[in-house]
């Protein structure tokens, strides 16, 4: 059953115009009397049923609601040096697929892109976009949240996360060891600090320790910069959910 997210208030009926009625009419070419998939966007579906399909408008009457069973308990930040080209969107894409709450881009010491007001807005829209249609396709509860590029003392600062790890290219604690002491302190929210191409910068790894942080390993082998997050969120949420 295909899922949307709307971002007014659903009620016994729904009316979708834009890119979603033209999805649901055009591109899946769907009838009246089929079911789609409304989500608040905030951790409620509601099953829908097709009443009208016009040249700009589905209408939708709600046969129910129910509590989304897709989000995990535990909420996870992935605070990722910007890398350069498009990686950034691969990153925002998979993660929110397996599971990520929200998502940080850091302007860090190695990090090889480099963005001006104007750009940033426009790639951080981009970004946004992508997380919706990635939580859509993968059935999330929520959108997970895109926040605008800072620089990485800044975003350090201001995390209100639990716990932070920091994956550290040259080594660190085992994974499963940090997250043993995790589950056994019912630790909820945690911060996932992943380095750009050219690694993290060891004034920014002492900035993370004195923040608390935890600085671990994902094995022996050396990862790129858009498959350590996916590599991480994967594996939190595998030994805590």
């Amino acid at each position: 059953m295909p899922k949307f997210f709307v971002d007014d208030a659903i009620e016994n009926e729904v009316v979708l115009t834009g890119e979603t009625a033209s999805h649901i009419a055009r591109s899946l070419r769907m009838k009246v009397g089929e079911e789609v998939v409304l989500c608040d966007g905030k951790g409620t579906d509601y099953g829908c049923i097709i009443e009208k399909i016009t040249k700009s408008e589905v209408h939708l009457s709600v046969a129910f609601k129910t509590p989304s069973e897709t989000e995990s308990e535990i909420k996870i930040s992935v605070y990722q040096g910007l890398p350069k080209g498009d990686k950034m969107a691969e990153v925002v894409k998979k993660c929110t697929e397996i599971g990520a709450h929200d998502f940080h881009p850091v302007i860090m010491k190695r990090s090889i892109m480099k963005v001006d007001e104007k750009s940033a807005e426009r790639k951080l829209q981009r970004l946004r976009k992508i997380a919706a249609e990635a939580a859509s396709q993968s059935r999330r509860g929520i959108i997970p949240e895109v926040f605008p590029f800072e620089n990485y003392e800044k975003a350090l600062e201001n995390c209100e996360c639990e716990r932070i790890i920091l994956f550290y290219e040259k080594g660190g604690e085992k994974l499963n060891t940090v997250l043993k002491a995790f589950k056994e302190e019912n630790v909820k929210s945690i911060a996932v600090i992943i380095g750009a191409e050219g690694g993290i910068d060891e004034s920014e790894l002492a900035l993370a320790e004195e923040k608390g942080a935890h600085v671990a390993s994902l094995g022996k082998r050396i990862l790129r910069t858009q498959t350590a997050p996916v590599c991480a969120v994967s594996n939190i949420l595998y030994e805590l959910e």
